[in-house]
């Protein structure tokens, strides 16, 4: 389909209006915000380093809740700054004017911050029994409790406030320097697919493609260009592993995963049990689906570009971006009105950005910003269904930051486990109302057999990410690893994932480079496994429930950080109907 057509197609896609943060890289706004962020973060260290002891002992503006409110206003500000710079720049990594702002504003931000560091790290050096007591004496600390108890989870890794001031400040020129790199490397690559050059998103669109030629094409350009830069790639993570090995060790992490599971709130052993059920239900899950696949396309082994390619049963029709909006706000509003109201604020204020368009930021995300403003969302939406599935899906996140945002500043934020829950949440209540709007025997075989790669792709092939990143960062330990041994890992762990009904063209074994959770956020990807199998269990709770359930639902993501996934889970569903669940796919 030629570009005009595909426009024409799709509609009107619209571009995100950040003006609710700042009207533009020129305000004078945000040039105040910047100065007064320095200038508070300056005036609360004055205020209140060295005095928590006794602010513990006392209550009002002299107590411990109104330091915190103090900092909870100043990370609010912060927060502001740095998301607009970050989405401004996610817009177009290519402009030299939004890299300088991206630049500057994190230098300027983590200068600001550096005034803040002592206060966790003083807090927490505080006695318990007096902690306690500030707790039960002054009411304007104990809002704080659930932040208070989570941040003391971190006693045993912080280090002394010197060691841990040079690794803020260093985080701007050392990490995130490097993610800085991988983005603005990977928005300006270009692939050339039959003598069309594309950026990224489209030509991993093209693996989707119901052409296998195109699809073999997409591949091969994808695998040439990641191999022209897989040097640059390699030593970026190389030197991103290595980063994370000196923090792990100089802060008593054990597991090259512990720091995140820390982060997630979620127990080690949990994790594990998540990692060793998929891997045990590989033969009867990804290896018997593939093998079908392969036999439904007429095929003796799916190729590796085969994997996500559409049954011949799919509709091959572009989903225009207004079919896509009422698709899911239609699903969200027959679970629940408010549901729908929330995310359609989404479409009709200007949080959403669409396009596919050179420089900007490839794959799809939900941004919370600040709890003071609302979340904006980045999508690269090109009419086709899984599309239509990242946008209920990045909604789902969106209506969970907005609801969760009543908690402010410091308890608004979810440990990623149940981060994702909402999403794949609004992903199922999506596909199920377009199942059950779906009378043809044919399309509803292709609209299954996609839900089942979707699933497979959320809770297979993340925990092979998983282990790949486990693999990976055990063997940094030793020493640096080339091109060639990550390759070997990557096709290692995508072999035991997917089975002997796929094989791996050459080329395929670059394709670990392109991404960006490893570079962003190690160890991340488990979260979306943990979040597809709860969702399961959730979804069969709400349809066996008489009533309440969404209140339930709804309370549990009003609750942002404030609770461990356990306490969240018996409050809004059936504990046992759960683990039963959990338990029957484990076996």
């Amino acid at each position: 389909m030629a570009a005009t057509d595909m426009q024409a197609a799709l509609g009107d896609l619209p571009g995100w209006n950040l003006a609710d943060l700042y009207e533009g890289v020129d305000s004078a706004a945000l040039a105040a915000d910047l100065d007064r962020a320095d200038a508070d973060a300056r005036a609360f260290e004055q205020r209140w380093k060295g005095v928590l002891a006794a602010a513990a002992a006392a209550t009002g503006d002299n107590g411990l809740g109104a330091a915190v409110e103090d900092y909870e206003a100043l990370e609010d500000l912060i927060g502001r700054i740095v998301s607009f710079a970050g989405l401004v720049y996610a817009g177009d990594t290519s402009s030299a004017v939004n890299a300088k702002l991206y630049g500057d504003v994190q230098a300027r931000m983590t200068d600001a911050s550096a005034h803040l560091v002592f206060f966790a790290l003083e807090l927490n050096r505080l006695d318990e029994a007096l902690v306690e007591a500030a707790l039960a004496a002054d009411p304007r600390f104990a809002r704080y409790r659930p932040w208070v108890i989570d941040l003391r989870k971190d006693r045993p890794h912080q280090l002394e406030d010197r060691v841990e001031q040079l690794f803020h400040e260093k985080s701007v020129t050392g990490r995130g320097a490097w993610n800085r790199l991988f983005d603005e490397t990977m928005t300006a690559l270009r692939f050339d697919v039959d003598g069309k050059e594309m950026a990224l998103e489209p030509t991993l669109n093209l693996m989707q493609s119901a052409d296998r030629d195109q699809r073999r094409a997409a591949s091969q350009a994808l695998a040439k260009v990641f191999g022209e830069n897989i040097r640059l790639f390699t030593l970026i993570t190389n030197t991103l592993a290595k980063d994370k090995e000196i923090s792990d060790r100089w802060r008593g992490f054990k597991d090259v995963a512990d720091s995140r599971h820390l982060a997630n709130r979620v127990e080690r052993e949990v994790v594990d049990a998540l990692a060793a059920a998929v891997h045990a239900a590989h033969p009867r899950l990804s290896h018997r689906y593939y093998a079908m696949k392969a036999h439904w396309l007429g095929l003796d082994r799916l190729m590796h570009y085969d994997r996500n390619a559409p049954l011949p049963e799919t509709p091959k029709a572009t989903i225009s971006w207004t079919d896509a909006r009422d698709t899911v706000l239609s699903a969200y509003g027959g679970f629940a009105p408010e549901m729908a109201e929330i995310a359609s604020r989404f479409f009709e204020h200007g949080w959403i950005d669409a396009p596919v368009r050179p420089g900007k930021a490839p794959g799809a995300f939900a941004h919370p910003t600040v709890p003071s403003v609302h979340p904006y969302v980045l999508l690269n939406y090109q009419g086709k269904p899984r599309d239509v599935m990242t946008l209920a899906h990045e909604l789902g996140h969106g209506v969970h930051q907005v609801l969760a945002g009543g908690q402010g500043a410091l308890m608004a934020s979810t440990p990623l486990t149940l981060a994702e829950t909402a999403s794949v949440f609004g992903e199922m209540l999506t596909f199920r109302s377009l199942l059950d709007r779906t009378t043809d025997g044919r399309e509803r075989k292709a609209m299954l057999a996609q839900k089942v790669e979707d699933m497979l792709n959320t809770v297979v092939r993340q925990i092979a990410f998983y282990e790949f990143e486990r693999r990976v960062h055990s063997e940094r330990r030793a020493g640096e690893l080339t091109a060639e041994r990550l390759g070997e890992l990557w096709l290692s762990v995508q072999s035991e994932g997917l089975g002997p009904a796929v094989e791996f063209a050459p080329g395929y074994e670059t394709f670990w480079s392109y991404i960006p959770h490893f570079i962003h956020s190690p160890f991340y990807v488990y979260a979306y496994a943990f979040g597809d199998c709860l969702v399961n269990s959730l979804y069969a709770v709400y349809q066996t429930s008489q009533s309440g359930f969404q209140g339930k639902y709804f309370d549990m993501l009003r609750a942002g950080g404030t609770l461990h996934h356990t306490e969240l889970l018996a409050r809004s569903a059936s504990t046992r109907l759960i683990r039963d669940s959990g338990a029957r796919a484990s076996r």
